[in-house]
């Protein structure tokens, strides 16, 4: 069983009546409203809700900081005895990463490309003299070990775009634990991680809060891994309390209707499944692909069919190929070997080689929209450059168009037209990458990882909207996640790849329902459950319980390390 906490009489954390107010023009409106919250050394206090509740604004006011347009305007925040929000800034300074750290959602957007992974993890702990630069890379293969990172020695020597997102993820994780802070606010640190090295990552995580007697904040919009973490759990919606109780009161008796809301996306079903008729040729048909980057092959023998009006979902770990399965389709990364062929025409193997309707015809979704959409370019531009270059139209023809595929993704373009995408949710930026794929009017959209940031009632509402699309366009989809529950909701079909290479295809009940696979089975049983024990028995009935926490000798005294 999960090891429950006992409350402190002393927290480490203590916040009270916390209000914070967002400017929009002249106003100033409240984002958080009169929050309470405490928290305990060795203690992880669970942050759930929807997207725009506050939980990313709570967690950095945790560390004395509110981002730009926001301002404190009540309430306190004591961090051991000390009050953040009338501090001044170099004390709030001096605590960041080596009290207190922050483990962002995007962590592609988080690293300097411009440096290797390993030189970002040294950087923090070697200029506040807890580590010389040879102890900080030795620790940092220590970490990346722990969390199961693929050559731990030499992973680090790779920069930020030689690894795959989950790969990236947890290499943030691991630097957040550089200097052994006493504070770890994790913001949705497995949203881009697979399920089977979500297990690990979350047992790491939860085992070094335990073994170094940290404080935690974790958010998460999934309700199912935060009930693995927490010995608490708050709820928030709109930026105030919904509810708050331990883990297993809350998954046992939940109060309110909301709270039980937030599994909305898990019991989502695909409604129908349209039928292939006998002879019918396949839309796309990628044949013995073989593709990787720096002599380092990715994918291996690949072959796969979308019929007209279907949805194929490709599932497997971080770093199986699948990304790069798709950058391949797209044309973005030439193969070294194979052919891909698009209603009987084999496409050429380079985008730049590609006629103008080849490349209207497959279009692609990005996983992070943070990084996908251009932030000096309000949505007029964004979504009216496709239209222009595909559709040849300008000016009000242009403009008319562009409010036509707002309305078609249910966003009001009175509203939406001119903002940029800061001034989006998360939600409502994927809507507009949506909306600029739908605008060359292609035949299959690629979706890569595109719900895997966004808390379960914003993806349900994504889904459902994808689902629409495809009856009203006839469109096909190839969607990439590492989730299986969104399998279920969107696919009629799904590929199974490990190691660059299918494993198991079919359609998806017949693949769920009597998987062939070894590995199918392992991705299956990794499917996190509401039952607070299931993360502490599955790791049993595999190797027994995790080591604890090896640190590295030149690590012992450094603050809040165990001896």
């Amino acid at each position: 069983m999960k090891p429950e906490v006992p409350s402190q009489s002393n927290p480490l954390l203590r916040i009270r009546r916390l209000t914070i107010e967002g400017q929009i023009g002249t106003r100033w409106i409240p984002i958080v409203r009169g929050l309470d919250l405490e928290v305990g050394r060795g203690e992880i206090l669970g942050l759930i809700g929807e997207s725009g509740a506050g939980k990313s604004t709570v967690g950095l006011a945790a560390m004395g900081f509110v981002r730009d347009g926001c301002r404190f305007a009540g309430g306190t925040v004591e961090f051991d005895g000390h009050e953040l929000t009338r501090a001044s800034d170099e004390y709030r300074r001096s605590l960041r990463s080596t009290r207190i750290a922050y483990v962002a959602q995007s962590a592609a957007a988080s690293f300097n490309p411009a440096f290797k992974l390993i030189d970002q993890y040294a950087e923090m702990p070697v200029r506040r003299g807890l580590m010389t630069r040879s102890q900080a890379i030795e620790d940092a293969k220590a970490m990346y070990r722990r969390l199961r990172l693929p050559e731990p020695d030499k992973i680090g020597f790779r920069y930020p775009h030689e690894v795959s997102g989950g790969q990236l993820q947890r290499a943030m994780t691991a630097m957040a634990v550089a200097c052994r802070p006493d504070l770890i606010i994790f913001d949705e640190p497995t949203t881009a991680i697979d399920v089977t090295t979500q297990i690990e990552v979350l047992s790491a995580i939860r085992d070094m809060v335990r073994d170094l007697g940290t404080a935690a904040i974790y958010i998460t919009h999934d309700l199912a891994v935060v009930a693995q973490m927490s010995d608490r759990i708050k709820v928030l919606k709109d930026g105030v309390e919904v509810e708050d109780a331990t883990t297993r009161q809350m998954l046992s008796h939940p109060k309110e209707e909301y709270t039980r809301s937030l599994w909305a996306v898990r019991n989502l079903r695909k409604e129908e499944t349209l039928d292939i008729p006998n002879g019918t040729r396949p839309l796309l048909e990628v044949r013995n692909l073989v593709a990787g980057y720096g002599g380092f092959t990715v994918l291996r023998d690949i072959s796969l069919d979308i019929h007209k009006g279907r949805t194929v979902a490709v599932v497997g770990e971080s770093g199986s190929g699948k990304s790069t399965a798709a950058r391949v389709i797209c044309g973005l990364l030439p193969p070294q070997a194979g052919r891909i062929e698009f209603n009987g025409t084999v496409l050429p193997p380079d985008l730049r080689q590609r006629r103008k309707a080849q490349l209207r015809s497959i279009q692609l979704i990005y996983q992070m929209a943070d990084t996908a959409l251009n932030p000096r370019q309000p949505i007029r531009e964004i979504v009216g450059r496709p239209v222009e270059f595909y559709g040849s139209l300008s000016g009000r023809r242009r403009d008319d168009r562009v409010r036509e595929l707002l309305r078609e993704i249910d966003m009001d373009p009175d509203i939406y037209l001119d903002r940029f995408p800061s001034e989006l949710s998360g939600g409502q930026k994927q809507r507009i990458g949506i909306a600029r794929a739908l605008a060359a009017d292609p035949e299959l959209i690629i979706c890569d990882e595109v719900t895997s940031s966004l808390d379960q009632l914003v993806a349900e509402g994504i889904l459902k909207l994808l689902a629409r699309l495809q009856r009203e366009r006839q469109l096909s989809y190839l969607f990439i996640t590492h989730n299986l529950s969104t399998v279920t909701a969107i696919a009629d079909d799904v590929v199974v790849m490990e190691r660059g290479r299918i494993v198991e295809a079919g359609p998806v009940r017949q693949v769920f329902a009597q998987p062939c696979a070894d590995y199918t089975r392992r991705l299956l049983s990794a499917v996190p459950e509401m039952d607070p024990d299931w993360l502490t028995r599955l790791l049993g009935a595999r190797d027994g319980a995790p080591a604890h926490l090896q640190l590295n000798p030149g690590c012992r005294n450094l603050p809040g390390a165990s001896t």
